[in-house]
């Protein structure tokens, strides 16, 4: 275990002080990752073990910038049921809320962490566990969850069992759950207060409003038949934009919900299987994709409308030690992407 930097080739004396990335090794593989957004907490990210066996690990470590180290605090290290199929912070920018971390598994759980007032040492409880099946006590493991930004009580799980639950997670009850595709649900992600979309293994993007639950919107369905869907990024900057990603492709579908069924754009610069996306969190025209080429490409979708001779192009590429499974880009630092590959974790300063 431990953490590297790498300086900078050029620049002035400040930037050949300050890497440009970040490496530290955890003690097993990381799967599930993602960045704090409380401002008081820079540089700090839950990690997460995927590893096959009942008991697994979640760490919260934090980049030291004056040295260079990323570090775990062992205080606020935890064991978790099964591997998190996803982690996300709170959304709090404003440290107005407890701090709290949300992660998927067989249940969501939200998990506290301590403020430094109420304890000497820091440390981690579990402040809720939450299981959507009414008539057990079990439920369907969740793929993915999102934590709604405009409305931080809420959170939308995703459910092998074709179900999406909306959770009020301060009174802990589910406000809507909803059998949302024909085949299991892989991501969910929000677009608004009362608007969310997911995607699923029968091919199909759909959109609900839960002022009106009974009717969901088609965006999109992938061409061949049973290509499932596995991921979705929503843009937080341009909700007229989302992208998708297609089981086992090397191409990351982006789309306008103002033009369903067609895609904007197709990004076709990844030599291998496309594992996760994240857009811009502080620009509408940017999104990262990452995959199983080893590659994190950065691109700049602000002429999507027209077409590009032979495909569009990234603007930046970044080359890892091995497959990227995972990328978060920090909405509190947006010059700063975090990916997972293997047992690291990198930050790259973008």
């Amino acid at each position: 275990m431990g953490a590297s930097s790498d300086p900078t080739q050029d620049g002035s004396d400040e930037q050949q002080k300050r890497s440009e990335i970040y490496t530290y090794e955890a003690p097993w593989h990381i799967y599930a990752m993602n960045w704090s957004v409380r401002r008081d907490k820079k540089y700090r990210l839950a990690i997460a073990s995927l590893l096959e066996q009942y008991p697994n690990r979640v760490e919260i470590v934090q980049l030291d910038d004056s040295n260079g180290d990323i570090r775990s605090d062992p205080t606020l290290s935890f064991e978790h049921p099964y591997p998190p199929t996803k982690a996300i912070f709170i959304p709090d920018k404003e440290c107005q809320k407890p701090d709290l971390l949300a992660t998927s598994s067989d249940f969501l759980r939200v998990w506290r962490i301590s403020d430094p007032d109420e304890y000497p040492t820091p440390r981690v409880e579990l402040k809720s566990l939450l299981n959507g099946n009414k008539n057990s006590e079990y439920c369907g493991p969740l793929t993915s969850f999102d934590w709604n930004e405009a409305e931080p009580k809420r959170i939308g799980t995703s459910s092998i069992d074709t179900t999406c639950t909306i959770w009020d997670i301060e009174r802990e009850t589910v406000d809507t759950q909803l059998i949302a595709h024909d085949k299991e649900v892989y991501d969910i992600a929000w677009g608004g207060v009362g608007v969310f979309a997911s995607v699923s293994a029968d091919g199909s993007v759909r959109v609900f409003d839960l002022r009106d639950k009974e009717h969901s919107t088609i965006i999109y369905e992938s061409s061949e038949p049973d290509t499932p869907l596995v991921r979705l990024g929503w843009n937080k900057q341009d909700p007229r934009y989302m992208a998708t990603i297609i089981m086992d492709s090397a191409k990351v579908v982006v789309l306008d919900i103002r033009f369903p069924t067609l895609p904007v754009v197709e990004l076709q610069r990844h030599q291998a299987s496309v594992n996760a996306i994240a857009w811009a969190p502080h620009s509408s025209c940017h999104i990262c994709t990452a995959g199983d080429d080893s590659q994190a490409l950065i691109w700049d979708l602000s002429s999507m409308g027209q077409p590009v001779e032979g495909g569009l192009d990234p603007i930046l590429a970044y080359t890892a030690g091995a497959e990227i499974e995972q990328l978060q880009w920090s909405s509190s630092q947006p010059d700063w992407v975090a990916i997972a590959f293997s047992s690291k974790l990198q930050i790259l300063r973008v």
